[in-house]
């Protein structure tokens, strides 16, 4: 159970740690299409390709697709499995490089095999872009489409219209997400178009793994930055666009790290709040939680001075066990040979065989007592080692409080005037609330003012231990809050505060509660006190008046005023001799 309790308590630090953006499952598909069969080749889509999923990849994606050089049906088929992949993800991407068209305000991928020698080609040998926002619509926090396509249309030439009035743009056309949580950005602002670059990727791509993986930033801001860059870097031709919208809330591509833990200080919380405790199944839990460290080998030492008090425990509960045994087989010894005394001894051997057998039984009783007292030492002596434990572990997580400032002091004299960030000097280890409450909630059950549990909730429970504490110690601290005052004053009593109540049939002992025994001949009465229980009324007996002659109870004596029993047992009749 103090196990389970100590495993609870580390569990709930997990949790209040734990940062839930770490939880979210984030999809990706990476779509490179340079070798185009029926116009140039491409140069960067494929390295521009390969940037992003990269990119991706480090970024901890539990899934990033690269797929290169599309026919028109590898196209579709592997944007119909991605959209089975966003159904339980939080966010979904898919970067597409490559060429796009604009037909009638809608814009459309193109696959490597595409010919479009006409218009109407095009539902059949390309994606639509609305299609592949319908493959995100399952994901739950973000969708981003990213569209480095904007380039000339290499098929505008050649396509024949086979309705005259028919568009084809340059570039793509704007548009305008119907899904909540969504962006697509365009390399170039609709009706632009892109350069490829001259480079190893392109000037949109350079940027995007520049800025949009950025731990903890909202999306749009690194998007806005890779807008600038690609503005400034091109003198104003090109523009990345972003097109949609996303809600209040802070959405990034990457989540936040965690805070680095401060293990140690992590450690001596729960090194003091296994002290308040001190058994060795709670020792045993801390070091499996902080196996190395500083306050590991402290909870080593503890345990071993445990061990050696619990050893000497046991020795002394059994040669206890032992004394009383031979105690109560003497008992026994003396019982029978006083009913069963042999018929061939003189009075004087039977006296002096009884005066031995009882001087046996006393030594015996002595040798019992001794025993207990024994026994009830080294049970004081394992408390002592528990009550200990707590004392010193308060003393070193104080003296370790103040070596981590004193090296912070000297750091900081050291670094003076320094700009290296890595030389700022680290702070002493700092307690957060959660902390203060559950070492609060030890101390009060430490100094027995709380009955509850250590779980760090500040309950009703925990309040009225504090009131408790308030009123035997007379301070007044606010029992709304756990704050770090009521802990200081609390840890500062190194005994019981608040006085030892025992339930029914229980006493105090030392600092426990025992189970009251009463002696043979004597019971608990309500009032949880030993009383002797009464004596069993005798039994009526037949009295006798000379050979022959019986009075039963309730008869009335002879006339010749012998005696007999009345109806309650007792002799009557004049001062006679009575006999059965």
């Amino acid at each position: 159970m103090i196990r389970s309790a100590l495993l609870f308590s580390l569990g709930l630090l997990l949790l209040i740690w734990a940062d839930p953006a770490l939880a979210d499952k984030r999809v990706a598909l990476i779509i490179g299409i340079s070798k185009y069969q029926q116009v140039p080749p491409l140069p960067n889509p494929t390295r521009d390709a390969d940037a992003i999923g990269a990119l991706f990849k480090k970024a901890g994606f539990d899934v990033v697709e690269n797929e290169r050089d599309l026919g028109i049906t590898d196209l579709k088929r592997v944007i119909r499995e991605f959209s089975q992949k966003t159904r339980d993800a939080d966010v979904a991407v898919i970067y597409y490089a490559g060429h796009g068209i604009e037909v009638d305000g809608t814009n459309y991928l193109v696959a490597a095999d595409a010919k479009l020698s006409n218009d109407f080609d095009v539902e059949d040998e390309t994606v639509s872009l609305d299609r592949v926002l319908k493959a995100l619509d399952s994901a739950k926090r973000l969708r981003l489409i990213i569209i480095d396509a904007c380039r000339e249309n290499p098929f505008s030439k050649s396509m024949k219209r086979t309705v005259a009035s028919r568009s084809i743009g340059r570039g793509l056309a704007r548009i305008e997400p119907t899904s909540t949580n969504t962006l697509v950005a365009f390399a170039a602002k609709a009706g632009a178009v892109a350069d490829d670059g001259d480079g190893e990727n392109s000037q949109f791509v350079q940027a995007l793994v520049k800025y949009i993986a950025e731990p903890g930033l909202d999306l749009r801001l690194p998007l806005g930055r890779v807008r600038d860059e690609v503005l400034q870097k091109t003198g104003s031709r090109q523009e990345p666009f972003v097109y949609g919208s996303l809600g209040g809330d802070t959405v990034a591509l990457v989540p936040q790290a965690p805070k680095p833990v401060d293990t140690e200080a992590d450690a001596s919380i729960d090194y003091e709040l296994a002290a308040q405790i001190g058994t060795k199944e709670v020792w045993d839990s801390f070091i499996t939680h902080h196996p190395t460290g500083f306050y590991a080998n402290l909870a080593r030492a503890q345990i071993n001075k445990l061990s050696a008090a619990e050893q000497s425990h046991a020795e002394a509960e059994n040669v206890r066990h032992d004394a009383e045994g031979q105690a109560a087989q003497k008992a026994e010894e003396l019982r029978k040979q006083l009913e069963d005394a042999k018929t061939g001894q003189t009075a004087i051997e039977k006296q002096k065989a009884l005066e031995q057998m009882k001087k046996e039984l006393e030594e015996a009783k002595k040798q019992a007592e001794l025993a207990q007292q024994q026994a009830d030492t080294a049970r004081q002596q394992v408390e002592q080692a528990k009550r200990q434990a707590a004392l010193d572990a308060q003393r070193q997580v104080e003296e370790a409080k103040r070596a981590a400032k004193e090296d912070a002091e000297k750091i900081a004299l050291l670094t003076q005037g320094r700009t290296d960030p890595s030389a700022v000097p680290p702070s002493a280890p700092q307690i957060g609330q959660a902390g203060i409450t559950r070492l609060l909630q030890a101390h009060l059950k430490r100094v027995g003012c709380n009955s509850g549990n250590v779980n760090g909730r500040w309950d009703d429970s925990s309040r009225k231990a504090l009131e408790l504490f308030n009123k035997n110690a007379h301070t007044e601290f606010d029992v709304k809050v756990a704050s770090l005052d009521a802990l200081d004053a609390v840890r500062g009593k190194p005994d019981r505060v608040c006085p030892l109540v025992c339930a029914k049939g229980e006493r105090a002992e030392g600092d426990r509660c025992v189970e009251i025994g009463c002696a043979h001949g004597y019971f608990l009465n309500s009032s949880g006190s030993c009383e002797k229980r009464p004596e069993p009324a005798p039994r009526a007996r037949t009295a006798r008046r000379g050979p022959g002659l019986q009075l039963r109870p309730g008869s009335p004596p002879s006339s010749g005023g012998a005696c007999g029993l009345d109806a309650s047992g007792h002799r009557e009749g004049g001062g006679f001799l009575c006999r059965n």
